[in-house]
C-alpha cells in the first residue's frame, strides 16, 4: 500500500478515473471530504460503487473512511458500506481502547446485517495527543485492528507545532511507528496539503519509508507517483508477494480464507497489497 489516494464520497464521478489510476490503494472518504448536507448522498454512491463488479475484480485495496464513531454518521455509514468489497475501514477520531471495541461492536452488528463472512479489518487515525499516547493500546485492543494511520493535522496544528521543522515530524511517526511495531501492525503515513510541493511530500514519505511505514496517503492524484517512488518495493519484496498470491491459490482449493506464507499469517488485506505491487511493478516500464 505505498500510496493510498483520498476520494471524496461526493465525487462519484471521480470513482472509476481512480480505480483505473495508479494508487495502490482509494480511501473513499465519508468523512472531512463531504459537507454535512451530502452526507447521505455520499454514502449511497460509495456503498454503490464499493459492492460493484468493477471494485471486486480491481487489484487494489479498497478502504472507506467512517466518519467517528461518535458521531451520528457512524451507523448509517456501516449500513451502507460494510459489504465484502471493502477491505478495510478508516475509522477516524478514535482516542481510546474503549472507543475502538465499542466502533467493533457496532460493526460487527453491520456484518451480521448484511451477510458478511469475512470480518473487515480496520485501519485506525491517530489524530490528537491522548489518542497518540494510547496508540499501542488502542492498535492492541481488537485482532480486527490491521494498521495504525497518522494525521498529522490534527495532531499538529491545534497545538501550534511546526509541521516545517521535519525533526517533529520524526517524533510523531516514530512515535506512531513503535505503537504499531508493538501492537503487530502496520502503520500508515497520513496526508500531505500542500499540493505544489513535490518536494516537501517526498522528504516526509522517504522519512516515513525509513521508519518502516508501508506507505503514504495522497490527497491528489499527482501526489500518487511520489509515493509510489518513495515506497518502491524491492526485488525481495516483489519475490515475497508472489509467493503470498502463489499460496493463495493454494488455499483457495482448500477453502481457506487465512494462510501462512514465510512463517506469517496471511490474509485478504496482505493479498490485495501483494496483487498491488505485483500489479504496478508489472505497470513500470523496463
Amino acid at each position: 500500500m505505498r500510496s493510498k489516494l483520498f476520494v471524496p464520497g461526493a465525487r462519484p464521478e471521480l470513482f472509476a478515473k481512480a480505480l483505473a489510476g495508479d494508487a495502490d490503494a482509494l480511501s473513499f472518504d465519508l468523512e472531512d471530504a463531504v459537507a454535512e448536507e451530502r452526507k447521505g448522498e455520499a454514502r449511497q454512491a460509495v456503498a454503490d460503487f464499493v459492492a460493484s463488479a468493477a471494485v471486486a475484480q480491481a487489484a487494489k485495496v479498497i478502504i472507506v473512511r467512517t466518519n467517528a464513531p461518535d458521531s451520528p454518521h457512524f451507523a448509517q455509514d456501516l449500513t451502507a458500506v460494510v459489504h465484502p468489497g471493502v477491505t478495510l475501514l478508516n475509522l477516524p477520531k478514535v482516542g481510546s481502547p474503549e472507543a475502538l471495541l465499542a466502533a467493533v461492536a457496532m460493526i460487527e452488528d453491520a456484518e451480521r446485517a448484511n451477510g458478511v463472512d469475512r470480518p473487515i479489518s480496520l485501519l485506525v487515525n491517530i489524530e490528537t495527543p491522548s489518542a497518540l499516547a494510547a496508540a499501542a493500546r488502542i492498535a492492541g485492543a481488537h485482532p480486527r485492528v490491521a494498521g495504525l494511520q497518522l494525521g498529522l493535522g490534527d495532531l499538529f496544528e491545534p497545538h501550534g507545532i511546526d509541521r516545517t521543522d521535519p525533526r517533529n515530524v520524526h517524533a510523531a511517526m516514530f512515535a506512531l511507528r513503535m505503537a504499531a511495531a508493538q501492537a503487530g501492525v502496520f502503520a500508515m503515513d497520513g496526508a500531505f496539503a500542500g499540493l505544489g510541493d513535490d518536494a516537501g511530500y517526498t522528504e516526509e514519505a522517504r522519512m516515513a519509508r525509513r521508519l518502516g511505514f508501508v506507505g503514504k496517503s495522497c490527497v491528489h492524484p499527482r501526489q500518487v507517483p511520489l509515493a509510489n517512488a518513495a515506497f518502491a518495493p524491492s526485488e525481495a519484496e516483489l519475490a515475497a508477494a508472489r509467493r503470498i498470491v502463489e499460496a493463495a491459490h493454494a488455499a483457495r482449493t482448500q477453502s481457506r480464507g487465512a494462510f501462512v506464507v514465510d512463517g506469517r499469517m496471511v490474509d485478504l488485506p496482505f493479498l490485495k497489497r501483494a496483487e498491488a505491487l505485483l500489479a504496478a511493478a508489472a505497470r513500470r516500464p523496463g
